[in-house]
Parts: C-alpha cells; structure tokens; sequence
C-alpha cells in the first residue's frame, strides 16, 4: 500500500509499471486518474470557465485518513496491492489530480475497490478546492452525486 499527498505531477504509466512489477498473483488491476476540468460543475455548457484550480490539504491528517481508506478497501475485497496518490497546489485543466490503484487475483475486487476508493476519497479526505475564473475565485462545495456514491458503501 502506498499513500502519497504531493505537489508534483505523476507518470500514470511509470507508476502503474513500478505497482505490478513483480506480482505474478495479480489477475487484474484498476487505474483511475482524476483531471482538473477547464469548467465549474458538471455542465460544460452550464459552469464558468475554470483558469486553474487549488487544492489545499491538512498535512499529516489528509495522510492519515487516506490510509483509513485504503484500510477499509483492503477489509472489504481481497486487495494485493492498493495506491493513492492526490496532488496539492495549483493545477491547470488538464493536469492530473489523483491517480487510485487497486489490485487483485480477480478483476471484480479491482474495479469495486478502485471505486470505493475514489468515491471515499471524495467526500472523506480533507481536501478543501477553489476554482479560479474570470469571474473570480469560488470554493467547491460537495456535490450531492459524490456523496450519493460515498454513501451506496456504507
């Protein structure tokens, strides 16, 4: 299990290579890369155009909670291995935010923990997100559709 909380980028590829080297027991593995939009909600056609993003965290907390999750995907599915890297800072569209890994002997646990991942991290991690547009800075306020995904885990 790895977690890190970072300012600089990730390679998806670099980093999906150095997770399943080696591992002859793992039958499938889940990747999701999270990216910075260049519009505010769900909506292109609806949100302000977004210049750039920053992400601000609670060093040593956001850790510690990201590795409670990881704990809690490994309790619910047969994990080999799992990774959680989020960036912090300010990010351009574009660029890459997280990246959640999950391996398994069986491609069913990948993809459900991989999920369960990203959607706890969502709503359960302190990361705290402003937007910036030409109409100014606006915080980003938790969605209901990432809270209704959180909760189908409980």
């Amino acid at each position: 299990m790895a977690v890190r909380v970072q300012r600089e980028d990730f390679d998806p590829g670099a980093e999906l290579a150095g997770f399943s080297s080696g591992k002859t027991s793992v039958g499938g593995i889940c990747l999701f890369v999270g990216l910075v939009r260049d519009y505010m909600g769900h909506d292109p056609r609806a949100g302000a155009e977004v210049h750039a993003m920053t992400l601000e965290h609670y060093p040593g907390m956001t850790e510690r909670q990201l590795e409670a999750i990881e704990a809690e995907a490994r309790a619910r599915w047969p994990l080999e291995d799992a990774l959680v890297i989020h960036r912090h800072g300010r990010l351009e569209p574009g660029e890459r935010i997280v990246l959640v890994a999950a391996s398994s002997a069986h491609r069913d646990a990948a993809f459900e923990a991989c999920r369960f991942l990203i959607d706890w991290l969502k709503t359960k991690a302190p990361f705290w997100k402003v937007e910036h547009t030409q109409d100014g800075d606006a915080w980003v306020d938790a969605r209901e559709s990432d809270e209704a995904a959180a909760k189908r885990w409980e």
